[in-house]
């Protein structure tokens, strides 16, 4: 039997031994589904304090509960370590290592390039691999297949490589990783055919296209969608705001028609790893090939510049109470970058915190869900306690996550100016709260010049 053949039949009756390669948000969750599957599954991460809370039944990401972890710990098929050597025990590896921003903005592949060199010194022949990393078109064959050739392995043959990129929203109550559909493309047809095979067995829908770029740029094309609607939509809460209309009355309005719209929201900028950071991975490849895109580069640019916007509103509204922002005391609600999660990633808060504290403010957060962080100067920022008589005393509040848990209505009465980024206040009229994208002299018609007590 060959080994395209005996990893096939590997996986239907479901010997096949899995690796998932990063076991963050991404990685435990796929790797759970595996197990769900039916799978042995070797979970490799480098990282020590997380390979050995998994041991103990202790998740640390959110979408995944301890209860799940201790189920697949029972199972006797789920096998967390820092070890790489066990590539040599697997039939599959699925690399979920993290691709950040260079501080030049530009693709960071290090990750999947140090997994590639574990996969070199360690792996067998017949073994499938795909990567799930977002990364730019071309990253599988050029980082991966390539560097495997020329060791004299060659794909469909000797090994199988795919490309399915993640699609982990993080919080969603409604979609996982088992229900939300698959995409995966193979550098040859034997290769996407043992890949669709494996992960029909994980998750609901596998959707096969031609080719590990088609599969690259899919995952590409989904979010810079997200980050130019998003630019166009912050753009227009910039221009009411200039005009002095509701910038969220116009999208409301707008929503009702029943075809030809599709809403998108303006906010206090973007985060998570996914928009901040593939756009640029599009646009960076794009140069290579002499092609500019200006849409990315220009969404890109009115994403970054709305922290800003932030600090400018919150220095109007302290100035109709007679405060400058130096030495004012501002609470900001909210510092994950989306609502009832605990990731900080890229978040837009934390360039607006750094924006207070340059401009002299006395900043302190509050976040049920993110409760620390690591500021620009290296220290550890902790969130403080829920405490409606303390918010009272800040110059204003500013609320950049709209967490559902906050109760909006006791918040607004305590007096205290708000900057309200994402319309969470919605259907509560106050003088005092002040929303993205109207503009404040026109949107409170008397304000009093005296702080609330």
């Amino acid at each position: 039997m060959g080994r395209y053949e005996d990893l096939k039949q590997k996986i239907a009756d479901k010997t096949a031994k899995i690796g998932v390669l990063g076991l963050g948000y991404v990685g435990l969750p796929l790797a759970v589904e595996t197990i769900k599957g039916g799978y042995t599954v070797y979970g490799i991460d480098l990282a020590t304090n997380k390979v050995e809370s998994l041991k103990a039944g202790k998740s640390y990401v959110q979408d995944v509960s301890d209860e799940t972890i201790r189920q697949c710990l029972n199972t006797g098929r789920f096998h967390p370590t820092t070890d790489y050597s066990v590539i040599r025990q697997l039939d599959a590896v699925s690399i979920c290592v993290p691709t950040p921003l260079s501080p030049n903005q530009d693709p960071d592949t290090s990750y999947i390039v140090s997994a590639v060199n574990e996969l070199k010194t360690h792996m067998k022949q017949g073994l499938l691999i795909t990567l799930e990393s977002t990364t730019y078109p071309g990253t599988t064959e050029e980082l991966i297949q390539w560097d495997l050739e020329k060791l004299g392995y060659q794909a469909g043959t000797d090994f199988f490589l795919c490309y399915s990129p993640e699609r982990v929203d993080p919080g969603n109550p409604r979609f996982s990783t088992f229900n939300t559909p698959k995409v995966i493309g193979g550098t040859t047809d034997k290769c996407v055919e043992l890949g669709t095979l494996l992960y029909r067995n994980l998750v609901e829908t596998v959707v096969p296209v031609s080719s590990p770029k088609v599969a690259e740029m899919s995952k590409l094309l989904e979010n810079t969608f997200r980050s130019v609607n998003i630019a166009f939509m912050n753009e227009m809460a910039l221009m009411c705001d200039k005009m002095g209309i509701n910038v969220w009355e116009v999208i409301k309005a707008a929503s009702t028609k029943p075809f030809g719209f599709m809403p998108f929201y303006p906010g206090p900028g973007i985060g998570g790893h996914c928009i901040p950071l593939d756009p640029m991975y599009l646009s960076w490849k794009a140069k290579g090939f002499r092609f500019h895109s200006k849409f990315i580069e220009i969404a890109q640019s009115i994403n970054d510049s709305m922290p800003e916007y932030v600090l400018h509103k919150t220095v109007e509204v302290l100035n109709l109470y007679a405060k400058s922002t130096k030495n004012s005391r501002i609470l900001i609600l909210g510092m994950a970058y989306k609502p009832d999660i605990d990731d900080l990633r890229e978040s837009p808060g934390l360039e607006v915190y750094e924006l207070f504290v340059k401009n002299g403010a006395k900043v302190d957060y509050y976040d049920p869900h993110a409760r620390k962080f690591v500021n620009k100067a290296g220290e550890i920022v902790e969130s403080i306690p829920c405490d409606f008589e303390q918010f009272r005393t800040y110059d204003c509040m500013v609320l950049i996550t709209n967490h559902s848990s906050f109760d909006y209505r006791k918040l607004a009465d305590l007096g205290v100016a708000v900057i309200d980024t994402r319309n969470a206040f919605d259907g509560i009229e106050a003088s005092h709260i002040f929303k993205l994208g109207m503009a404040v002299t026109l949107q409170q018609r008397e304000v009093k010049v005296t702080l609330p007590a």
